[in-house]
């Protein structure tokens, strides 16, 4: 299987190389569009901020490339955030795969801290992205904003309120998780969207 996952300027790609590697899988790390167009699977990976990642996408044209792909499409963290509309985080127009805006958490109570670091039960779960899952399940999480439940909500996760921890359009998946942090679980969910 050919598996291309987007190389731009976002941290934690290499966790992400590696997930893949043990799964007995050997990635293409590109920003070059005609291999990512013709990958199998893409990853669309990473950790980082809005603009910045935007901006950097356009300058490559990967924006235009990431929205037309055919194939199975895994968008992971800021990845996740970026196919959607619109970020609050530094007023930024995304790609609009998902038509939903990303929004900033806002603290309810003392204990409520910013980003959410750390694990948290993943819920609802309905796609092929989750399948053999009968439970909540945990996994990681690093975020500071979050992506409301909304049409194309797969898996919910409560942290100040309820928000997407999946979506699901087409072609296209994501997770506002890191798969390649979650241990076992994350490598089921990686192994099933190798098999969708």
């Amino acid at each position: 299987m050919n598996v291309v996952i987007v190389n731009y300027n976002a941290g934690n790609i290499g966790s992400v190389v590696n997930a893949v590697k043990r799964l007995g899988v050997e990635p293409v790390l590109t920003d070059d569009a005609e291999l990512i167009r013709s990958a199998d699977r893409v990853i669309f990976p990473g950790q980082g901020e809005a603009r910045g990642t935007m901006e950097h996408l356009k300058s490559r044209g990967l924006d235009k490339v990431i929205v037309d792909l055919k194939q199975p499409v895994l968008g992971i963290c800021i990845g996740m955030q970026l196919l959607c509309r619109y970020s609050e985080e530094q007023d930024t127009p995304c790609l609009g795969v998902f038509d939903v805006d990303v929004k900033r958490f806002v603290p309810q109570r003392h204990e409520d801290k910013v980003p959410q670091m750390g694990w948290n039960t993943i819920e609802n779960t309905e796609s092929l992205l989750f399948k053999g899952f009968d439970k909540p399940e945990f996994v990681y999480f690093i975020h500071s904003f979050y992506v409301p439940v909304c049409d194309w909500t797969i898996a919910q996760t409560d942290y100040i309120h309820p928000y997407s921890s999946a979506l699901h359009r087409d072609n296209f998946y994501a997770t506002q998780f890191h798969p390649e942090k979650s241990g076992a679980v994350g490598e089921k969910i990686l192994k099933n969207f190798f098999e969708i």
